[in-house]
């Protein structure tokens, strides 16, 4: 065993963390909605700042992880425990959560933007938004879709992904693509 490896308890952790900010999004939903009916602008908020939260947890624990335990290229690297996490989370519920290439050079192929909001939120995040994100309905729920840029924030990440250093400061490697139920 690697004594770099991330303890399960690191990833544990946060696995409980996003469980209660998910109890927080249901226990907040205003109950009378109906599901033909668009959202109303507060539960859409309340969905916006849960993301806003989810999103701040993840790249906090990416640069944590980084910092701590990625010490070689030899070393599980942090992007790969995102993936893990983002997988367990969007396993586990309504809520989807995945890692999006912005190079055009993909770690793995499957890491691409898949549809057209992907699409589209990369180039506006490319071209300097903050963010991109849309209420979309399927089958009759309404969900919140948001888009936030990944940058490259450690000299760290260079270790996997040496394309990364030829880009300009801030800008936008990637993206975590979001799709919450609005309650």
């Amino acid at each position: 065993m690697k004594k770099h490896l991330i303890p399960s308890v690191v990833l544990a952790a946060i696995l409980v963390a996003i469980g209660v900010v998910q109890l927080a999004v249901v226990d907040s939903a205003n109950a009378g909605n109906d599901a033909n009916q668009a959202p109303d602008s507060a539960a859409v908020e309340r969905t916006r700042e849960n993301v806003q939260l989810l999103d701040n947890i993840f790249k906090q624990t990416v640069v944590l992880i980084t910092d701590k335990y990625v010490h070689s290229d030899d070393d599980f690297a942090a992007g790969s425990a995102a993936v893990a996490l983002f997988k367990a989370v969007s396993d586990s519920g309504d809520t989807k959560v995945r890692l999006i290439d912005a190079t055009g050079d993909p770690y793995k192929p499957e890491n691409v933007a898949q549809n057209d909001f992907e699409k589209r939120g990369i180039q506006k995040l490319k071209g300097g938004a903050k963010v991109h994100e849309e209420v979309v309905s399927e089958e009759g729920k309404p969900y919140l879709r948001v888009l936030t840029p990944v940058p490259v924030v450690m000299d760290k990440c260079v270790m996997c992904h040496a394309h990364y250093a030829e880009l300009r400061n801030g800008e936008p490697i990637g993206a975590i693509s979001y799709r919450v139920p609005i309650k």
